[in-house]
């Protein structure tokens, strides 16, 4: 009995790991190539799983924060994706390197068009971005993202401070201190450093999936088997009891 007891417990603490690893890793994300420091360029990646185990995903929207917006975002083409750059009026312009931009992007799109995310797999979308604002630490992008069977999912929940995680949380890029480099760039500087990340950045895209899936697994089974040893080191001290006994 006590041996059953236990093995159900190793199998339930196992499953439980699995789930969690799951869930973890289901939500849009977006991360930089690198610092994302305030007031310089970066390339960023938005990240996105497929959640569903009987739809693929078509359709990414990323809507930019309004309360800071960037003036330059250049988007690294997808092969098998359409891309939108969405631009909007400013209230207030902007001043890039002596010049006044009046409009900023307000949204980018991704759209299917001959690939699809399918289950059980990601795909990154990157944009070099910049300049990124001296007076946040933190940029918030709304997403949207879309499957092919109609199911809108919308990553827009702001993270509060001292409450748990929300369910379909806004994608939020962390930003950097300043550097030297970011401040004293010119906008050629600049835009070369990007497109330096860019080319990572599709280089990266290129091996990511099957890199992440398989240290994914690899973590996913190296908890499993600490679960499974712990489980048979109970096992081996109740057979010795009952020996003894």
């Amino acid at each position: 009995m006590n041996v059953s007891r236990i093995a159900l417990a190793g199998g339930v603490a196992a499953s439980t790991v699995l789930i969690l690893a799951g869930t973890a890793s289901a939500h849009v994300s977006v991360q930089p190539q690198g610092d994302a420091a305030k007031g310089g360029y970066t390339v960023i990646n938005f990240k996105v799983p497929n959640e569903r185990d009987d739809a693929s995903t078509t359709k990414l929207e990323v809507n930019f924060p309004a309360d800071h917006p960037l003036a330059s975002v250049m988007p690294q083409p997808v092969p098998g994706w359409d891309i939108k750059v969405t631009t909007s009026k400013l209230a207030k312009p902007l001043d890039m390197h002596g010049k006044k931009i009046n409009e900023a992007v307000s949204k980018v799109t991704w759209t299917a068009a001959g690939s699809k995310i399918e289950p059980g797999r990601f795909q990154q979308f990157p944009l070099s971005v910049g300049q990124l604002p001296e007076d946040a630490d933190q940029l918030v992008f709304k997403a949207i993202q879309t499957y092919d069977n109609k199911e809108v999912v919308r990553w827009i929940e702001e993270q509060k401070d001292g409450a748990e995680e929300p369910e379909s949380p806004a994608p939020v890029l962390k930003l950097t201190a300043a550097t030297e480099d970011a401040h004293g760039a010119t906008a050629a500087s600049g835009a070369d450093s990007a497109d330096k990340n860019a080319t990572h950045a599709k280089d990266e895209q290129t091996t990511a999936s099957p890199a992440s899936s398989s240290d994914d697994t690899a973590r996913v089974l190296g908890v499993v088997g600490i679960v499974i040893g712990v489980a048979g080191v109970a096992f081996g001290v109740m057979a010795g009891r009952r020996r003894t006994a």
